[in-house]
């Protein structure tokens, strides 16, 4: 038993030295397709850990906080000055700034009241907030055209749910771009996260729109399944490999690959790398993890040849549960990285 355990302790820190050995090679799949692997933000401190932890630059930015524990709405100025420094710290790597997903389990503190809401995970939250508080929504977009100027800035809007609220959060981004000035913005990549299923659905129609997807899998896997993730009760419900979950995702990735724009992960199942052979089979072009989580996704993901991990969606497809499904994925991320499970 103890020379079990102890083996197990060696390969752990094989695995601990591999993983800091990462931070300089490329996110690349062992047949050379190179997958972006960037990281989640929630506050400007933990720019910090982006660059120390090997991601190419930032695939969510959480704004939420400029609204927490606070009595005024933050000012155009103050969203600048904290937009442009995150953006002069990733230099000419992405910074995606999601615009304000207040309201679901976001509320705000303070400074904007979104009120008591039975569901509100399916209320008055994010873009739909933005929409109807146009002041706010103006005041941030305006702060983002100009930290364009600054760095490679990208922006995205949460909760879509179709056309006609996409382009009318276009409409806006552009009302702004003319406030600030052609000559105080740079170019800027406009996305749109799918994270419900109607967007999953429409997702061709949305393509011809965007620059690109960010595929949010928390809310999109609960809303599919009808599971509230943090519900004890039912979490064991909350299955990332359910066959709808699983065509949706192929349905977003083809939408996008067939209108030429990229498309990427910014959920948990981002991090989970028994999950890697299903995201590189789907045919996902970006990852965006907690910085933490970076290095152990890039070695999951060098240890995956593209051919196997599209046989593993082909057949996949073809199984009718959740286990099944997992199964496949586990079993071949065994083969490739077991020493990361677990």
């Amino acid at each position: 038993a103890l020379a079990y355990y102890g083996e197990i302790e060696i390969r752990k820190d094989r695995v601990t030295k591999e993983l800091e050995g990462l931070r300089e090679i490329s996110s690349t799949t062992s047949d050379g397709r190179h997958i972006v692997l960037s990281a989640n933000i929630e506050l400007p401190s933990d720019v910090e850990s982006v660059a120390e932890n090997g991601a190419e630059g930032i695939g969510l930015y959480r704004t939420e906080f400029l609204f927490v524990n606070r009595d005024t709405l933050p000012t155009e100025e103050e969203q600048f000055e904290t937009y442009r420094k995150v953006a002069e710290r990733v230099k000419s790597n992405p910074l995606i700034i999601r615009t304000f997903d207040l309201g679901g389990d976001k509320l705000a503190v303070g400074a904007v009241d979104v009120g008591d809401e039975l569901n509100p995970f399916l209320g008055w939250r994010a873009i739909r907030f933005c929409l109807e508080n146009i002041d706010i929504f103006k005041t941030q977009l305006r702060a983002i055209w100009r930290a364009s100027a600054v760095g490679n800035v990208k922006v995205m809007f949460p909760m879509i749910s179709g056309l006609e609220e996409l382009r009318r959060a276009k409409e806006v981004l552009a009302e702004c771009r003319l406030e600030v000035g052609e000559k105080n913005v740079g170019e800027m990549e406009v996305g749109a996260m799918i994270e419900i299923p109607s967007a999953a659905i429409s997702a061709d129609a949305l393509a011809r729109e965007v620059d690109f997807f960010s595929i949010g899998t928390n809310d999109l896997i609960q809303y599919t399944i009808a599971v509230d993730r943090v519900n004890e009760r039912i979490a064991h419900l909350y299955e990332p490999t359910h066959p709808a979950v699983l065509r949706l995702l192929k349905m977003i990735a083809d939408a996008a690959h067939a209108n030429k724009i990229w498309v990427g992960v910014c959920g948990e199942m981002a991090r989970d790398v028994a999950l890697m052979p299903l995201l590189i089979g789907l045919g996902m072009d970006e990852l965006s993890v907690g910085a933490t989580s970076v290095p152990r996704v890039k070695m999951a993901l060098r240890s995956l040849a593209v051919p196997e991990c599209q046989q593993l969606v082909a057949d996949a497809l073809k199984l009718e549960t959740s286990s099944e499904i997992l199964a496949r994925c586990v079993d071949l991320a065994t083969k490739r990285y077991g020493e990361l499970l677990g």
